[in-house]
């Protein structure tokens, strides 16, 4: 897979990472609306979220939207190098199967995930986000996904 354009990435994240919580939040509103299925498999202290809104207003949450925020802010940083998280994206993903996430909800082209990140960052990023900002972003999330699916074999 060819590189993705990391200034393009830099420039783009530099705007969203300016209210990560706010963005993350589009994030995974979006990523509900379009995979209801996800919202069980949030679960703190034993409680299950009635809905969207329920889970994505809860203190653990809002801890669970940072901690995303920060994986993209390292890929991000990082983007030259993404062979440097490849242990760490490996363990994510096991992180992930563990709970139930399906790699189909990552895959790149039909998964969800990826979807609702480029769908936060056209909100965030208005006409910024171009055609060409949208193809390095694409490249980027398809290289973490490449590594997180290693926490998914033998599946």
């Amino acid at each position: 897979m060819e590189r993705p354009e990391p200034e393009l990435i830099r420039q783009s994240w530099q705007a969203v990472n300016r209210s990560p919580l706010e963005h993350g939040t589009v994030l995974f509103t979006r990523l509900f609306d379009l995979e209801p299925d996800l919202l069980p498999l949030f679960q703190y202290n034993c409680r299950r979220y009635s809905s969207s809104e329920d889970c994505l207003s809860s203190p653990e949450f809002l801890d669970h939207i940072r901690k995303v925020m920060l994986v993209i802010d390292a890929a991000v940083t990082n983007v030259e190098d993404l062979s440097s998280l490849e242990e760490y994206l490996a363990g994510l993903g096991r992180k992930h199967r563990a709970v139930g996430v399906k790699l189909s909800s990552f895959s790149v082209g039909r998964g969800t995930v990826g979807e609702a990140l480029l769908y936060m960052l056209e909100k965030c990023l208005g006409p910024a986000f171009t055609p060409a900002t949208r193809a390095a972003w694409r490249q980027l999330y398809g290289a973490v996904v490449q590594a997180m699916s290693r926490g998914w074999d033998g599946e």
